[in-house]
C-alpha cells in the first residue's frame, strides 16, 4: 500500500512549510515514528514522523522547496509486494497471467459492499473533472496518537469548503478536535465514514480544487450481486469478533517478559497499549495471544482493557495458584461487579455515553485501581484575594481582555507549594520515583457538553499571577470550542480543580494518573471567624474557603501532603493588596 506523507498543519495560522532537509532517501526502510525530514516554518522547525512502517517510495518536494499544508510530499511503500501488484494492474498486463483475474474482481466487488455501509451518511460518490485533488489525511495529533475516529462530518460530497474551514470532527484517546480543510474547493470524496477509526496519515477525503464535482447516484447492483457483497462480510466480521474478545486465553503461569517493544516481528504496539499493558502487569507473551482488532490486527486499547477485564475475572491456572502464596507483593485482582438486575420500560430512557465518557470512565476506575488515595482538607481566610480581586478586576479586564478571576491565585498558591515541596511533583514508574524538574499544572476544565478535560500549563513554575491567568484563559477558551491540541493536555505533574465554581464546599477528587496529588479548593463563603488581634479573641465576618490535597498514598505520606497543604493555605492568606502584583 502506497500512504502519502503530507505536509504537516503546524498552527492555526501556519498555511505552508518549507522542507529544509531528507533525513532519508528514496528505497531506504522507514519505521513508523522514525523521524524521516526536516521542516521550516515561520513559528518553528521541526521534525516530521514517518506515519507507517515502510520504504521511501518517492520524495515529491525536494529540499528547500514551500509548499502548503496537505500537500503530499512522499510517498512510503508499506508492502513491496502490493506495489508490485498495483503496477501490473494495467489493461495491457491482465492477459499475462490469467490466475490473477479472480483477485482484480473480487477486489472490485468490495467497494460494492462498503457502498452499502457508506449510505447510512447518505454520501453519494463524486466525479471530479478538471482541478488539483488534494487529499485530506488523518491528522497527527500527539505524539503517542497513532489513530482517531471520524465522529462527524461538517460537510457534504459537492459542498463548497474554504482552506481552513472546519470539514469534520475526530476523536483521539485523549481529546476531540475539529479538522480543518487545507485547500479551498469543493469535496469530492468522503473516504472515511462516521463511527469509523484510522492510522494516522490515512486519506480521509479528497478536495477538488478549480474543477467541477457531479455528484451521482449509487448505481443499481444486479439482483445477484448485493446478495453476495451482503452476506460475505457478515460471515467474515462475524468469524473475527467473537475470538478478539470472548476467546479464552491463557495466562502464563510463571514469569514472563515485562518489557514490551513497540514492535515483536509482525506485531506493533502502540505507546498506549505498551503503558496500559506495564501498568496491568501484561507480559509480552500475553499479547501475542490477543487478536486485535484495529488496523492490520493491531491491538488497540479496546482489546488490551477487555483482555485485562477478562484476565482478572477468569480462574487462574494451577501452576498460578500454587505460587500465588509466596508472592506476597501480589496485588489482588478487582473483584468481579456482581449481577445487579436495572430497571426497564417506558419510564427508562437510555442514554449510550459519548466516547469522551466512556475515556473519562475508564480513565477514573484505572485510577482508583492504581492509586491508594487519601484526602486532606483545610480551611482558608481568603479575604484579602477578594478585596483585591473586586478591586482590581474592571482595570485587569480592560487591560487584558477577559475576566480576572479567583483561579489564577489558588493556582499560583499549589505552584509556590509544590516548588517548596517537590517530592509531591512525582510519577511513579514501577518500583521507581520520578521527580519532575518543572512544575507542569493541569487547571480541571468542564466543557459545555458536560465532560471533563484536564489542559496542562507547561513549565507553570516560570510563570507569574498574570501568566498564568492568561494560560487559564486561553486553555480553557480552546478546550471549550475543541481548538486543543493532545499535546496540551499531556505532561502534567500535578493538577488543581476548583469545585468552588459550582457552588460545592469542597470534594475528594480523584487523581489524574500517572501524577500522585490533586490539589482541590471549593466555594468562597462569608463566616464568622474568632480572630486574634492584639491579645483579644474578637468575631469577626470573614471570606473563607476550603482547601484540600487528594494525594497517592503509596508514595506520598500524611506528614509530606499536611505541609504541603499548609504550604497553599499560607500563600494564600498571604495574599493581598501589598503582595499580589499583577
Amino acid at each position: 500500500m502506497r500512504v502519502e506523507v503530507v505536509m504537516p498543519k503546524m498552527g492555526e495560522s501556519l498555511q505552508e512549510g518549507t522542507i529544509t532537509k531528507w533525513m532519508k532517501k528514496v528505497g531506504e526502510k522507514v519505521e513508523r515514528d522514525e523521524m524521516i525530514l526536516e521542516i521550516s516554518t515561520d513559528k518553528v522547525d521541526t521534525e516530521v514522523p514517518s506515519p507507517n512502517e515502510g520504504v521511501l517510495a518517492e520524495i515529491l518536494v525536494a529540499e528547500g522547496e514551500t509548499v502548503e499544508v496537505g500537500t503530499a510530499i512522499a510517498i512510503i511503500e508499506t508492502d513491496a509486494s502490493a506495489s508490485t501488484e498495483a503496477k501490473s494492474e494495467t489493461p495491457k498486463e491482465e492477459p499475462k497471467e490469467e490466475p490473477k483475474e479472480e483477485p482484480k474482481k473480487e477486489t472490485k466487488e468490495e467497494p460494492k459492499a462498503t457502498s452499502e455501509t457508506k449510505k447510512a451518511t447518505e454520501e453519494a460518490p463524486a466525479t471530479a473533472k478538471g482541478g488539483k485533488i488534494t487529499e485530506v489525511v488523518m491528522p497527527k495529533m500527539g505524539e503517542s496518537l497513532q489513530e482517531g475516529t471520524v465522529t462527524k462530518w461538517l460537510v457534504k460530497v459537492g459542498d463548497t469548503v474554504e482552506r481552513d474551514q472546519m470539514i469534520l470532527e475526530i476523536s483521539t484517546d485523549k481529546v476531540d478536535t475539529e479538522v480543518p480543510s487545507p485547500v479551498e474547493g469543493v469535496l469530492a470524496e468522503i473516504m472515511v465514514q462516521e463511527g469509523e477509526t484510522v492510522e494516522v496519515g490515512v486519506p480521509i477525503a479528497k478536495i477538488s480544487s478549480g474543477g467541477t464535482v457531479e455528484t451521482k447516484s449509487e448505481p443499481t447492483p444486479s439482483a445477484d450481486e448485493p446478495k453476495e457483497s451482503k452476506a460475505e462480510p457478515k460471515k467474515e466480521s462475524a468469524a473475527e469478533e467473537k475470538p478478539a474478545h470472548k476467546a479464552s486465553v491463557t495466562i502464563p503461569a510463571e514469569g514472563g517478559t515485562k518489557e514490551i517493544p513497540p514492535r515483536d516481528g509482525e506485531n506493533f504496539y502502540s505507546p498506549l497499549v505498551r503503558k496500559i499493558a506495564e501498568d496491568n502487569g501484561v507480559t509480552l507473551e500475553e499479547l501475542r495471544q490477543i487478536k486485535g482488532s484495529g488496523l492490520e490486527g493491531r491491538i488497540n486499547k479496546t482489546d488490551i482493557l477487555d483482555y485485562i477485564e477478562n484476565r482478572s475475572s477468569a480462574p487462574a491456572p494451577k501452576a498460578a495458584a500454587a505460587a500465588a502464596p509466596k508472592a506476597a507483593s501480589t496485588v489482588p485482582a478487582a473483584p468481579k461487579a456482581p449481577q445487579i438486575s436495572l430497571p426497564t420500560g417506558d419510564d427508562v430512557e437510555v442514554i449510550p455515553m459519548d466516547r469522551i465518557r466512556q475515556l473519562i470512565s475508564d480513565h477514573m476506575v484505572y485510577s482508583k485501581h492504581t492509586s491508594a488515595h487519601v484526602t486532606s482538607v483545610a480551611e482558608v481566610d481568603v479575604t484579602g484575594i477578594v478585596n483585591f480581586r473586586n478591586k482590581m478586576k474592571a482595570e485587569f479586564e480592560k487591560r487584558e481582555g477577559f475576566k480576572l478571576t479567583y483561579t489564577p491565585f489558588f493556582a499560583q498558591a499549589v505552584i509556590d507549594a509544590v516548588r517548596q515541596f517537590p517530592m509531591v511533583n512525582i510519577s511513579v514508574d514501577g518500583k521507581n520515583i520520578l521527580r519532575h524538574k518543572r512544575i507542569n499544572l493541569g487547571i480541571a476544565t468542564a466543557l459545555p457538553d458536560g465532560n471533563l478535560i484536564v489542559p496542562v500549563i507547561k513549565g507553570s513554575d516560570m510563570l507569574n499571577i498574570t501568566g498564568v491567568a492568561r494560560s487559564i484563559y486561553d486553555l480553557a477558551n480552546r478546550a471549550r470550542n475543541k481548538k486543543l491540541n493532545p499535546d496540551e493536555i499531556q505532561g502534567g505533574t500535578v493538577t488543581l480543580t476548583n469545585v468552588g465554581t459550582f457552588g460545592t464546599l469542597f470534594g475528594t477528587p480523584i487523581i489524574n494518573q500517572p501524577q500522585v496529588a490533586i490539589f482541590g479548593v471549593g466555594a468562597i463563603k462569608k463566616r464568622p471567624m474568632v480572630k486574634e488581634i492584639e491579645g483579644n479573641d474578637l468575631i469577626l465576618i470573614r471570606q473563607m474557603m476550603y482547601a484540600s490535597i487528594t494525594y497517592d498514598h503509596r508514595v506520598v505520606d500524611g506528614m509530606l501532603a499536611g505541609q504541603t497543604l499548609a504550604a497553599v493555605v499560607k500563600n494564600l492568606e498571604n495574599m493581598n493588596e501589598k503582595t499580589i502584583v499583577i
